[in-house]
């Protein structure tokens, strides 16, 4: 089996875990390609030569049909690995180097258990949805898709207003800091820290949540993953700025951008033993007793 990892070079991983993840790998029989950043890390920190067969940049390459992609670090490296994948069929899988961990929810203390799976083939893989993003985007953005959420916010201290139409029919003008439309799979994130309900990945449909609200009453709205949204900003301040997941953009104010679902899709692969629910449930702490001290 083919592995393609793919993890941050500034992350602080310890000569023992990387060691753990190289040796997995082998153990059960795979061959891997790291993407070069982190390969120069490998090399130094575990004394091992990576080839340049065995290091990628792109993944555009034929070669790479057939593969695994696996994700080693947190939420925000699973994201960067999906900018890779582009509208390439690869399957990815995360290992969790970190602490909290929706997409990225493989604990690293299961590396080695977690190749053997994948070698086995016991495993399934969804689809997950992107968004498209059109309009006045910045030149600087070479991946107009967001696997988690598409914002738009102030940048000075005054609030910003934005027209929202969904299929050209006017929802609200939202003023306040800002909106944001979100995936299933990006509503446990930033979604869910201003309000969003949780969506299972598997339903098809956007969120809409405004974002500090000047208005109380505005609340977070659930449609359709079939809709085109518009938004138009407006701002007393020249610039307001946009994310798409975890890069931010800075954007003139009467910018303009119409949001769609998008053809190309993720294809996520779970291990049968670790549901959506599980990793709500162990995330969130769900059902724990503040009252137990007994653990």
């Amino acid at each position: 089996m083919k592995i393609i990892i793919y993890s941050r070079p500034q992350l602080s991983h310890t000569t023992e875990e990387i060691t753990t993840l190289i040796n997995a790998v082998s153990s059960n029989g795979c061959t891997y390609r790291l993407n070069n950043e982190f390969a120069d890390v490998v090399e130094k920190d575990i004394n091992i030569k990576i080839p340049n067969s065995c290091r990628y940049e792109t993944l555009d390459s034929e070669e790479h049909i057939g593969a695994i992609m696996v994700s080693y670090g947190g939420d925000g490296t699973f994201l960067e690995a999906v900018k890779l994948l582009k509208e390439s069929p690869i399957p990815i899988i995360g290992i969790n180097s970190g602490r909290l961990g929706f997409l990225a929810n493989i604990p690293k203390q299961l590396i080695n258990e977690t190749f053997n799976e994948l070698v086995k083939g016991n495993f399934k893989t969804s689809t997950r949805t992107l968004i498209q993003i059109k309009g006045d985007l910045p030149s600087d953005i070479k991946y107009p898709f967001a696997f988690n959420e598409f914002t738009i916010q102030r940048k000075m201290a005054s609030m910003i207003s934005v027209e929202t139409y969904v299929n050209n029919e006017m929802v609200a003008t939202y003023w306040g800091d800002g909106i944001l439309l979100s995936t299933p799979s990006g509503s446990t994130a930033y979604s869910l820290s201003i309000g969003g309900p949780i969506i299972a990945p598997s339903c098809e449909c956007f969120v809409l949540s405004p974002i500090a609200p000047h208005n109380l009453t505005m609340r977070p709205v659930v449609i359709p993953d079939n809709c085109e949204v518009s938004f138009k900003i407006s701002s007393r301040d020249a610039k307001a700025t946009i994310t798409i997941d975890n890069l931010s953009f800075s954007i003139d104010s009467g910018s303009e951008f119409t949001l769609t679902k998008a053809k190309n899709q993720i294809n996520l692969i779970e291990l049968q033993n670790i549901s959506f629910y599980d990793t709500l449930r162990n995330k969130m702490l769900w059902g724990i007793d503040p009252r137990d001290n007994s653990k």
